[in-house]
């Protein structure tokens, strides 16, 4: 009798030591879910998405959006960017998830330079392309050989001779419109000296040249007003649209989708509008 009972007994510790671990293995299960323990429920985890910006405007604006995700479970990142290459070069390694910084004919330039795939998810809004002067009030105020600095990479250098063109200071050959080049001058009545400058220093050598043809977030963040400066500047019809950017493997995945709805919001629209005051242009 002694003999049985002690055997019942152990089988009924040993029961009980299996189920105690089935339950500590159910809670620990979780898949990357938070367990909503009164409901018997799961929700999601918050998701990291990590976005390179310019600091003005785009990751200004970016910084508007983050309550927004937040509240649908995505936790944005803003890491800024002081270049025009290492933010795609950075999402193409997936060392972050999409950048904010650009418009289509750069990116096109890019991709087909390096080979990249990156791809385009929203249109944003539109930053006008201005020429500046620390020197002449006017263009026509320039003189012969006057020294103007445009940018250096083809879409943006390209975009400002057309400026120019437009402008009077020069003239293109017919049809290249904003794909032209230097060489694609034809007409230079005031013998301009056009020299090709990286975009992100244009701002800075502002005082050395007789007139910058300079990116409105450069200009902005060298506290220059477009609207006011400028001694002149692209129309709201500039096709330039800035755009949110990621890869082909992210695209359409729920937090890219969430982001390129917030960007696009009234609230956003509005924040465009009451702080640039016209220097900027929403694009929805």
């Amino acid at each position: 009798m002694k003999k049985t009972s002690y055997l019942v007994v152990m089988m009924m510790l040993m029961l009980a030591l299996a189920a105690c671990g089935q339950d500590k293995n159910a809670g620990n299960n979780t898949n990357g879910a938070e367990v909503n323990q009164g409901a018997g429920e799961e929700t999601p985890a918050e998701v990291i998405l990590k976005v390179g910006a310019s600091p003005v405007p785009h990751a200004k604006i970016l910084e508007v959006v983050q309550p927004i995700l937040k509240e649908q479970g995505v936790n944005l990142e803003i890491i800024e960017f002081n270049d025009y290459v290492q933010p795609n070069t950075q999402l193409y390694e997936k060392q972050i998830d999409a950048n904010f910084f650009q418009h289509t004919p750069y990116l096109d330039q890019f991709n087909k330079d390096k080979g990249y795939d990156l791809v385009n998810v929203a249109g944003v809004h539109i930053e006008p392309f201005g020429a500046y002067s620390k020197k002449v009030k006017k263009a026509e105020e320039l003189k012969e050989g006057a020294t103007v600095v445009i940018p250096n990479d083809p879409s943006n250098g390209g975009r400002a001779l057309a400026l120019m063109a437009a402008n009077g200071l020069i003239t293109l050959k017919e049809g290249v419109g904003v794909n032209g080049t230097v060489a694609d001058i034809t007409e230079n009545p005031k013998k301009l000296d056009i020299k090709e400058v990286e975009a992100a220093t244009l701002p800075r050598v502002l005082d050395e040249v007789d007139l910058a043809l300079i990116n409105t977030n450069y200009a902005l963040e060298a506290d220059l007003v477009p609207t006011t400066d400028a001694l002149f500047i692209e129309g709201s019809d500039s096709p330039y649209v800035n755009i949110l950017v990621s890869r082909p493997d992210n695209k359409d995945s729920d937090a890219m989708k969430k982001l390129a709805e917030a960007l696009r919001s009234p609230e956003v629209k509005k924040f465009i509008e009451d702080t640039y005051k016209g220097a900027i242009i929403a694009a929805f």
